[in-house]
């Protein structure tokens, strides 16, 4: 391998691709997010990302990058974090403009499981007499991507589970007060995350005692999330405040057989749905169905789950979360009848806890955030 070729194989420049596609996050959903950056004889002649759900993609910005600043891309190497698209979406597809632009090889991180693409693009590319490499940083782009791959494979969305925790555990006094165990900029964390994702949920408890609005404030916002509330027996007030906010929707999912709560809330606007409890847990719903419907009928790839301890429980227990994001405030309660973060689970053993990966820890003022994955099975690692 000559020097030029090898230090175009370095990982780095596949590295600002991925950087650069962080930059989608929240406006590119429910497609993937996506960078590509061209580079000719170690120098950087072209990059783009995708912007916006249904704009160009990252490779065509990319390559009209290039020609922008008066260079043709052919002969270069193009290095981009998700296999190109072969088929007609809402944009044409990027394998015919990248052949058309003749570089000479195309790095690509990882395969795009998408049916309608799934190989098909790395193979036009390969048949246009193009080399592509695949695999180049492929846990990079894997773990950028983390909630479309998982939405693919199962048809549910990548599940943040959210709190605020004082040192010792509790994310309220017995009395139920909880304001406020983490500082301003937490908070700001909370309501930028807010206006990234899809959707914003809680437990009936949580609605009722706190009264929240479930929006992002203050923050710059890329989408509007939907606020979902469960509630099996149909107690939320017509008075709430998720009710008072009429541009980001209301759903709330309950057991069947409320036909009049079911009345008040739709003149409301709000989207009821009926879900089963599981067997023997009347006072539970069956949130796998919850999950499926909202990826299904409402697009959504990223969910945040704001608590209470009990639907946090059971959500874990139920093995539908992804992520935890744990604020953890500098206060001790030292009541053992204060709220804890989650309940509802039986562990006899530490051996049979539920096992966590740490994959950051950060500072915030006063406080500590801890962001978790969930571990599951060794696929879901990532």
């Amino acid at each position: 391998m000559d020097p030029i070729r090898r230090d175009l194989s370095d990982p780095r420049f596949m590295a600002q691709a991925i950087r650069l596609a962080r930059r989608g996050e929240g406006w590119v959903e429910p497609n993937p997010m996506v960078g590509c950056v061209i580079v000719r004889d170690g120098e950087l002649i072209g990059r783009g990302y995708h912007r916006h759900y249904g704009d160009p993609h990252a490779e065509i910005r990319a390559l009209a990058d290039c020609r922008h600043r008066g260079i043709e891309p052919a002969g270069a190497d193009v290095f981009v974090t998700l296999e190109p698209c072969a088929h007609h979406g809402k944009t044409p597809p990027c394998t015919e403009a990248l052949i058309q632009a003749r570089p000479a090889r195309v790095h690509v991180a990882m395969s795009d499981p998408y049916p309608e693409v799934a190989g098909r693009g790395i193979e036009a590319i390969r048949k246009a007499g193009i080399e592509v490499e695949t695999g180049l940083s492929e846990d990079d782009a894997r773990r950028l991507n983390a909630p479309y791959l998982k939405r693919l494979r199962t048809g549910l969305p990548w599940v943040i589970a959210k709190w605020a925790q004082t040192a010792d555990g509790r994310i309220a006094t017995r009395n139920g007060n909880s304001k406020w165990i983490s500082g301003e900029s937490s908070r700001q964390i909370v309501h930028r995350l807010r206006a990234r994702v899809d959707a914003v949920m809680v437990g009936i408890g949580t609605a009722i005692a706190d009264d929240p609005r479930l929006t992002a404030r203050n923050v710059p916002v890329r989408r509007i999330a939907r606020r979902v509330v469960v509630d099996p027996q149909g107690r939320l007030p017509l008075s709430s405040r998720l009710m008072q906010v009429e541009t980001a929707p209301v759903t709330v999912a309950m057991a069947p057989g409320r036909a009049d709560t079911r009345s008040r809330l739709e003149t409301k606007g709000v989207d009821v749905l009926e879900l089963p409890s599981p067997p023997g847990e009347p006072s539970r719903l069956s949130l796998r169905p919850l999950l499926a419907h909202l990826a299904d009928h409402h697009a959504t790839t990223n969910l945040l789950v704001e608590g209470g301890s009990s639907l946090l429980g059971s959500m874990i227990a139920d093995n539908l979360v992804d992520q935890l994001l744990v604020f953890i405030g500098p206060h001790l309660v030292g009541d053992e009848h204060a709220v804890p973060a989650v309940s509802g689970m039986v562990v006899e053993n530490i051996a049979n806890a539920r096992p966590l990966r740490l994959a950051q820890v950060k500072r915030v003022d006063n406080d500590v955030l801890l962001d978790y994955r969930l571990l599951k099975d060794a696929d879901d690692d990532i």
